[in-house]
């Protein structure tokens, strides 16, 4: 990916953002976004995925808040992970007429599907709310 598409991508994920309910961006600060162009292989292979299988939008880790007590000690810090790649692939790329459009569509159906899951909703709550 071109240092061009990444600008690119990071500006479309600015926007997105900054368009998010208040109480959804200040839940950024406890479940920060960290952006990269794909997932690491050895992320994938974690996940029980194959290591060049690199069309993954998205994930979450850390417990969802519906799993977790007042006493409970973090074993992971919560983060929200968005791999450009997957996500524009999703999109349909960047040689479209509504490129970026699709792919800001996406980068927002993929960071509420991520933030769903910090809320402790699972796939199938996603796919029925139209965030798979």
């Amino acid at each position: 990916m071109s240092p061009r598409q990444r600008e690119r991508f990071d500006r479309l994920l600015e926007r997105v953002i900054d368009a998010l309910p208040d109480q959804l961006r200040r839940l950024l600060d406890e479940a920060p976004v960290i952006v990269e162009d794909r997932p690491d292989p050895a992320l994938l292979r974690d996940l029980g995925m194959d290591a060049d299988d690199d069309d993954l939008c998205g994930l979450h880790s850390g417990a969802p808040i519906t799993q977790r007590s007042h006493s409970d000690v973090p074993d992971m810090p919560e983060t929200i992970h968005l791999f450009r790649q997957g996500i524009i692939e999703e999109a349909g790329g960047w040689g479209g007429p509504d490129a970026e459009k699709s792919i800001e569509s996406e980068i927002r159906v993929t960071l509420l599907h991520e933030v769903g899951h910090h809320f402790g909703l699972e796939e199938d709550d996603l796919e029925e709310l139209g965030y798979d």
